[in-house]
């Protein structure tokens, strides 16, 4: 019976790690469980297991429960602070402090004993203000950290508790949720196995099928690497605090494609923001200067056996660095970024080296010679020798061809990741655009009422399902609505008809990186821009979407000329997606034009400036004359990635607010290549009076069909009208 149990366990659990998400690597928590644990809760008839679409979700057929939203949206701190500020207010509170890379070491102020005391255990974050103190793992922002300085020398106390911290009082629901994750993560981690327990054959065979055969069994019993027998899966622990104790768990499941490579899956346990973890560091000693920084456990393994440096992984890849980890990182002198062997981890080491300060960092260019560090030691070569030819990151104003050619080399080898990411539902825009990049600004426009909110809601949340973390600053309609309407396209159903369903969708889109400032009508540019800022240095945000222009503007300034008030704000942006690698999506409204003419770059309401600085100029187009599907279509008049311009048609979807790109067969796509409408319409007329030549009688018939026509409401979408 057991052995059966066991056996029907480890099947579900493979079929279901085969289904991830496209933006991330791990998978729901919820299945990874212990043998009996699993057993109970897949056997109880409460629970469904979901296994559709992009994921997969355990959802339960109760009551249902609202969870506190504790990162969707973006707030900028009340009052910004610098490091001079802090400094000042250190030293008028007599508080000592070392100045460190990324942070301000400053004595713990919430332990009691001289030791630790004067050991400079508490960080503050010179960006955020945000402190962590890491012999208490206490954490909080700057004016949490003032608060409790005031009230220890009011009270006249050396120290104080760190209870006194304000948090958010758990529900016992929550506490017991929190109860029973951490004695999961204790019973997977008991029911797990060390490599030197198990057979030759059988390490063999693991090894094998996770590609790491020259991992040797001392490096993973080192770095206390298990495996759970039940999904066949690496065990890597997360340990953390003074005592290092096991603070969660990450699981790796490894399948084979069809071209003989190797994905693999991750799962965590806890979530993420639960516990934000180094893998590797206990095993580093204060002496160490020097630490090499990887995107994954394996390549951690690979670098500490392959060279015998220090070396640590990130917890979440190249997707984001969060900055309650650079505390842990203050200590070395040199820190070595080598992500991974592609442009992505490329472009992610030099957002990291930044926040790390550039001056200490060095980064392992991607490439032939140099992939990845498990690959690198797959195919026998010398890491050490990579590492100590790895580039520096800091760079004066003025350089070489000599220090760019690799990097023009790197751009003609890889294309097509250099083109950035690709659309999987409007495959036509990757046809002109190529992709996605960081870095550009994209000015998109189109009339009133023609739908840009939800065009533009769609395009981004395509981005975001792949792993693009971005933030929505919406200023014309508020976030309930935005991601009311992000998550129907999300479904791609009408949830107000299914609303058994509402937990499910919502607790798939919950976990895109997905995150919205709380501003909303008329704002001011510096506010905007701090919390833009704020959100690219938390969230490693790639993808910023300002809807609209005209809210940034304001009436503050009356006397001032508008069109010039415009071209600031549009340098700003231009000047902060170059410097940040963020891509800025700017929506302005167009000027009045007549209902029969359709938009041209220069119908951008303003000044020329807009699509001067636009790396991509988007026009959503509407024959408001006309009511048959394929009314809109979507324009790019600027390209400056290839020059590459088009159009291509659209149909709006009621039911589920999105616009789908309509067949080749339906709609004939035309390509625009620098030409003027009215050269156009004298191409188009003159093949239309040929063909009608050509046809004849059939033409003149056709002609006069054309004139007797009836209107008949279309059944996909009762706002829209089918001509006949």
């Amino acid at each position: 019976m057991w052995r059966s149990l066991l056996l029907e366990s480890t099947a579900c659990l493979r079929q279901v790690a085969g289904t991830t998400f496209p933006y991330q690597r791990h998978f729901s928590s919820f299945y990874l469980r212990s043998p009996v644990q699993s057993f109970h809760r897949l056997a109880n008839s409460s629970y469904i297991l979901n296994a559709q679409g992009a994921g997969f979700f355990l959802t339960h057929n109760g009551l249902r429960t609202y969870k506190k939203d504790t990162n969707s949206n973006v707030e900028f701190p009340l009052t910004p602070i610098t490091v001079t500020e802090i400094k000042q207010y250190l030293r008028s509170k007599d508080i000592p402090f070392h100045d460190g890379y990324s942070c301000l070491h400053i004595p713990s102020i919430f332990t009691e004993s001289p030791s630790q005391s004067n050991s400079f255990s508490m960080f503050i974050d010179k960006t955020t203000g945000q402190f962590l103190c890491k012999d208490t793992l206490a954490e909080g922002s700057w004016e949490d950290l003032q608060d409790c300085l005031e009230v220890m020398q009011k009270e006249g106390k050396g120290f104080i508790s760190p209870n006194i911290l304000m948090r958010y009082a758990e529900s016992v629901e929550e506490q017991e949720d929190r109860k029973r994750e951490f004695n999961e993560v204790q019973g997977i981690w008991s029911s797990s196995v060390l490599f030197a327990d198990l057979p030759d054959d059988e390490v063999q065979l693991i090894k094998t099928m996770f590609q790491i055969t020259k991992i040797s069994n001392a490096t993973l019993k080192r770095f206390g690497v298990k495996l759970f027998k039940p999904t066949k899966s690496l065990v890597f622990p997360w340990v953390g605090g003074p005592d290092s104790s096991l603070k969660g768990i990450k699981l790796l499941s490894a399948q084979r494609t069809d071209g003989d490579k190797v994905t693999y899956n991750e799962a965590t346990f806890p979530k993420f923001s639960s516990y934000y973890c180094l893998f590797g560091l206990t095993l580093i000693s204060r002496m160490d200067s020097e630490v090499v920084l990887t995107g994954h456990e394996l390549d951690c393994l690979a670098v500490s056996q392959a060279t015998g440096l220090p070396s640590v992984a990130l917890p979440r890849g190249v997707s984001c660095l969060p900055p309650i980890l650079l505390p842990y990182l203050e200590q070395f002198k040199r820190v070595t970024l080598w992500l991974g062997g592609d442009i992505r981890s490329w472009e992610a080491s030099k957002i990291f080296s930044r926040k790390l300060a550039m001056k200490r960092c060095s980064l392992v260019r991607p490439g032939e010679y140099q992939p990845q560090p498990l690959e690198a030691l797959v195919q026998n070569k010398n890491l050490s020798r990579i590492i100590k030819g790895s580039i520096p990151a800091s760079h004066k104003s003025i350089v070489s061809f000599k220090q760019l050619r690799e990097d023009v080399y790197g751009e003609l080898l890889n294309t097509d990741q250099v083109a950035g990411v690709k659309w999987t539902r409007f495959p036509e825009l990757n046809r002109i655009l190529k992709g996605h990049r960081k870095g550009e600004l994209t000015v998109f426009t189109g009339p009133t009422g023609s739908g840009k909110t939800t065009f533009i809601s769609e395009l981004a949340l395509d981005l975001c399902m792949q792993g693009v973390n971005t933030l929505w600053g919406s200023f014309e309609i508020n976030n309930v609505r935005l991601a009311k309407i992000m998550l129907t396209q999300f479904a791609m159903e009408r949830l107000e008809d299914n609303l058994e369903k509402y937990d499910f969708w919502a607790d798939k889109f919950e976990q895109l990186p997905l995150y919205f400032m709380t501003f909303h009508g008329q704002q001011n540019i510096k506010t905007v821009l701090d919390t833009m800022e704020h959100a690219v240095y938390l969230y490693d945000i790639n993808h910023i979407i300002i809807d609209n222009l005209q809210f940034m503007m304001g009436q503050e300034n009356l006397s001032i000329d508008k069109f010039a008030v415009q071209d600031h704000i549009i340098g700003v942006f231009r000047k902060f997606a170059t410097n940040s690698s963020c891509h800025v999506t700017l929506i302005i409204h167009p000027r009045k034009e007549e209902d029969d003419r359709e938009l041209q770059t220069a119908s951008i309401f303003g000044s020329a400036k807009a699509s001067q600085e636009a790396d991509n100029v988007l026009i959503l187009q509407e024959k408001k004359l006309v009511t048959c599907p394929g009314r809109r279509s979507l324009q790019v008049t600027k390209n400056r990635f290839d020059g590459d311009v088009g159009i291509f048609p659209l149909d709006f979807i009621k039911a589920s607010l999105t616009f789908s790109t309509p067949s080749k067969g339906k709609h004939k796509l035309r390509k625009v290549a620098g030409k003027s409408e009215n050269e156009e319409e004298v191409q188009l007329n003159t093949a239309a009076s040929s063909k009608g030549e050509a046809k004849g009688g059939k033409a003149e018939k056709g002609t006069k069909t054309t004139k007797t026509q009836r209107t008949q409401k279309n059944p996909a979408n009762k706002n829209e009208t089918i001509q006949k």
